[in-house]
């Protein structure tokens, strides 16, 4: 039987997609260094990433938009994130390993592993997948978007994005529920205090 592990990356930013991966890896062909992303360089997460996609023997990327984010909750758009993402295997896998407590529904049996990302390698190697893949897009969005430096704290509410977002306002790429963003777009609205 086929086994996926899935993690998703971005769900506490206050801008970009939330993005999971997914990801069946090759029992035949067992990988070193496999570790939760936030814990590894993005030079090694690089490094990483190439030998997955490379060796692994199915992969899929799946993301929820912010407007899905707004729209639905950020819980609910990363449940989404990671229905996509498996839904985007060429192979259905016969059990899906989940980071965290909370799985999606999908049309196969999936088991929850808290702190699954430093436990599972098929949960490791999916955190790495979509964390490489986040960075880069979120680096497209700082070339879309100058000023916010996204290509540095990826979205994250670092002291530098705050001081951007208080200079320059949200962009489109900013999560409009999230309460920072939220608050400044209040005081610059009053009347959306009244509508929310």
């Amino acid at each position: 039987m086929s086994v996926a592990g899935c993690d998703e990356v971005g769900r506490g930013t206050w801008a970009g997609p939330v993005v999971a991966a997914a990801v069946v890896l090759d029992p035949a062909c067992p990988l070193s260094g496999l570790a939760d992303s936030k814990t590894l360089s993005p030079r090694r997460r690089a490094e990483l990433d190439a030998r997955i996609r490379d060796s692994a023997l199915n992969w899929a990327i799946g993301e929820a938009t912010v407007e899905e984010i707004d729209r639905l909750n950020i819980l609910q758009a990363t449940l989404l994130a990671m229905q996509r993402a498996v839904a985007g295997l060429a192979e259905p896998p016969g059990l899906v390993l989940i980071d965290g407590n909370r799985a999606p529904e999908l049309p196969m049996p999936a088991r929850t592993v808290v702190g699954g990302d430093a436990l599972e390698p098929a949960i490791s190697a999916a955190s790495i997948v979509a964390k490489v893949y986040r960075d880069a897009l979120m680096q497209r969005l700082a070339r879309l978007h100058p000023g916010y430096g996204f290509e540095r704290h990826f979205g994250y509410g670092t002291s530098e994005h705050r001081r951007a977002l208080d200079e320059l306002g949200p962009c489109a790429a900013h999560r409009r529920s999230f309460a920072p963003v939220r608050r400044l777009l209040q005081a610059a609205h009053p009347s959306l205090q009244e509508s929310s």
